[in-house]
């Protein structure tokens, strides 16, 4: 149950998870098959969190 006096909290891992998926549900609708890991790794954009994580 939500809490009473509008009191919002953010968790922005949460919402920035469920922007990757929805980016991928979109994907997905749009690929006339199944998606290869390396789409799959571009709409995550794993080579970019790689390539800040060296940095």
């Amino acid at each position: 149950m939500a809490p009473v006096g509008g009191t919002a909290v953010q968790d922005h891992v949460a919402l920035a998870e469920i922007e990757l998926c929805g980016e991928l549900i979109i994907a997905a609708s749009a690929a006339e098959d199944r998606l290869s890991q390396e789409s799959i790794d571009e709409v995550l954009r794993v080579a970019e969190e790689r390539a800040s994580a060296r940095v």
